[in-house]
């Protein structure tokens, strides 16, 4: 008799196909990358953060304003959200495959430790203020400590971010108080030196690089919150079917936004020359602008998830146009687009590079021109390697050390 031979179990399934990519995510990743551009090169211009002119004049102080009041803070806490919801995303995919709960805790584990890896790398050839590697370090603790909770378990997150609220309206009072307490001499913003941002050569803006990115590091690992809530979402399927959760989300962008904005205000006010408080009234503003920008995170999230679900009631997702296509493949190959930008700014802003917002004396334009000019070439070329069904080299090569293929 003959025997049919049974096929083997499935160990893991690979990487997702592009045609299973949901649209929020990815166009979510494309845009704010905008913002973290923005970001990053004020950063290199100013040789330090925030990023901006301690004397601003014209439209530097629209260009202070705008950048302490929607960018500083407020766009990193989206990837966080992000790289939390594209966990479970991920593991949901590997288990529905047939893969057990020891080989999908592999497949993630090995995957962020190669982020940590290529995180190291980033750091100590271009930017200390990399991110890579602390999502890694998170990814890590989220997989052996999170991903494999209840439902009731998951919901504690909800709780810690109701409290954290708590603590930013303490953070407002406290702002408030020290405002109209204000009689010292009148203070601007202050750009902390970052000493390998200002190093005259790339040999020992590397030696700056690897004392300052640890602490750096273990400063964004605290994003585990923020991570966490984009599970939640994710485990709710919230950004798949954004038409099914349009009251959520219209909750969620008018909260986090208003308290991300407000929060970063007062900041701005001073940073653009508009408001003039003493030094105990301007340390109050930057503790408000730190910790309310992490609800621009899901407030961010939110917007673009409304955004995607007006958009899915009138056409398809393969017929959104070129220029929402181009960023949405952006978004899918969003750590080459970040990595991407990080040698741009060596090249355009470091003073062993072309250092134009020095040359040019007017690093706030430059900045604001760069990273536009930038995250654009990057739209562009994310939207050729689509047509040419090509991942990005980082996401390409991610994919082969975890996958072996």
């Amino acid at each position: 008799m003959a025997h049919t031979a049974t096929p083997p179990a499935v160990d893991h399934r690979g990487p997702v196909t592009g045609r299973e990519r949901a649209l929020a995510p990815d166009l979510i990743r494309g845009a704010m990358l905008l913002l973290i551009a923005l970001a990053n090169a004020a950063n290199f211009a100013y040789a330090g953060a925030p990023g901006v002119s301690g004397n601003p004049h014209g439209l530097e102080r629209i260009f202070n304003l705008l950048k302490l009041t929607l960018v500083d803070a407020r766009a990193y806490p989206v990837f966080g959200v992000m790289f939390g919801y594209g966990l479970v995303q991920l593991a949901r995919r590997q288990r529905n495959s047939g893969a057990s709960v020891g080989v999908v805790r592999s497949i993630l584990l090995k995957r962020h430790l190669w982020m940590i890896g290529f995180g190291v790398v980033h750091a100590t050839l271009l930017y200390f203020g990399d991110f890579l590697g602390a999502y890694g370090i998170i990814g890590i603790a989220c997989t052996l400590v999170l991903l494999n909770r209840g439902d009731k378990f998951h919901r504690i997150v909800l709780v810690i971010w109701a409290l954290q609220l708590v603590y930013v309206v303490g953070a407002g009072a406290r702002a408030l108080f020290a405002a109209l307490g204000s009689s010292g001499p009148a203070v601007g913003i202050t750009n902390s030196p970052n000493p390998s941002l200002a190093a005259d050569s790339w040999a020992s803006a590397l030696v700056d690089r690897l004392h300052e990115y640890p602490a750096h590091t273990a400063f964004v690992t605290g994003l585990i919150v923020v991570v966490w809530l984009g599970m939640w979402a994710a485990r709710q399927q919230i950004l798949e079917h954004p038409e099914a959760h349009k009251t959520l989300l219209t909750r969620v962008a008018v909260t986090g936004l208003a308290i991300t904005v407000l929060g970063g205000l007062p900041l701005g006010l001073v940073g653009a020359g508009w408001l003039h408080v003493d030094h105990a009234a301007v340390s109050a503003f930057e503790m408000l602008a730190q910790v309310s920008g992490q609800f621009g995170g899901p407030g961010y999230v939110a917007l673009f998830g409304l955004i995607v679900a007006k958009l899915l009631k009138t056409r398809r997702a393969d017929q959104l146009g070129t220029p929402l296509t181009a960023i949405s493949a952006l978004g899918q190959r969003s750590m080459s687009g970040y990595l991407f930008q990080s040698i741009c700014w060596t090249l355009l802003l470091a003073p062993y590079g072309l250092h134009l917002g020095e040359r040019f004396g007017t690093p706030a334009f430059i900045t604001a021109a760069c990273a536009v000019a930038v995250w654009t070439i990057s739209v562009v070329a994310a939207y050729t390697m689509k047509q040419h069904n090509y991942r990005g080299p980082a996401e390409t090569l991610l994919r082969r050390l975890v996958y072996n293929r």
